[in-house]
């Protein structure tokens, strides 16, 4: 899965460079057998956010950094390359993401399918694992008929110093009650640009979630 991901990576037009971050020496391994970029982090990160600021920290030339999970097997390089475009002729962006519509009640409602509402600007209002907004006055069953809601897509690019800067705040309330990382960089002041994407993504994060990509993977 791991070459999978840094493989499609390796297609997106406007990365120079691809380094895979791990602190687990198979995973450092693998890598270095198909001839990928890999660099050893600590164990102490909390999150993949922080792992991806301690390699950019050695590569303070590069303005902009993209953190994808290795865990996203269907990232599309046009998705890479849409996200990095969002920060071409803005100095306001400070981070950028995805978003798509959703498209099912039961998406609408699932918890684990986290929803963001974006201003007139594009740029992020809120993230939240409840159906945002409420539309009052109309059955929940209704909603999708007369509104537009919008799943968060999860891959992150960073101006490399708000990044630096990302990684030394203290986890913030909202994220704290959500869950949600994101939600402690909009507390604290930083502007999130969404894209809008019709492609959809694939995480692989259960048993079940690793069967079902390997139906779907021999379509392919």
């Amino acid at each position: 899965m791991i070459a999978r991901v840094y493989e499609r990576c390796r297609q997106a037009k406007t990365l120079n460079q691809v380094i895979v971050a791990t602190d687990d020496q198979r995973i450092y391994d693998h890598v270095k057998s198909f001839g990928g970029d890999v660099m050893m982090t600590s164990k102490s990160h909390r999150s993949g956010t922080d792992r991806c600021a301690e390699v950019a920290a050695e590569h303070r030339e590069v303005e902009i950094v993209v953190n994808i999970q290795g865990d996203e097997p269907f990232i599309d390089p046009n998705q890479i390359d849409q996200l990095v475009h969002l920060f071409e002729g803005s100095s306001t962006v400070d981070i950028a993401t995805l978003a798509k519509k959703i498209d099912s009640e039961k998406a609408l409602m699932d918890p684990n399918i986290v929803k963001v509402v974006f201003n007139k600007q594009a740029e992020a209002l809120y993230f939240s694992r409840s159906t945002i907004p409420f539309v009052r006055n109309l059955a929940s069953g209704q909603w999708l008929r007369h509104h537009d809601f919008y799943k968060h897509i999860g891959i992150y690019a960073f101006r490399n110093e708000v990044l630096q800067a990302c990684a030394k705040l203290p986890p913030g309330k909202l994220e704290i009650m959500e869950s949600l990382e994101q939600l402690r960089w909009l507390e604290a002041g930083y502007n999130i640009s969404v894209g809008l994407t019709k492609l959809e993504t694939m995480g692989i994060d259960t048993p079940e979630d690793l069967e079902k990509f390997e139906t779907e993977n021999e379509l392919l």
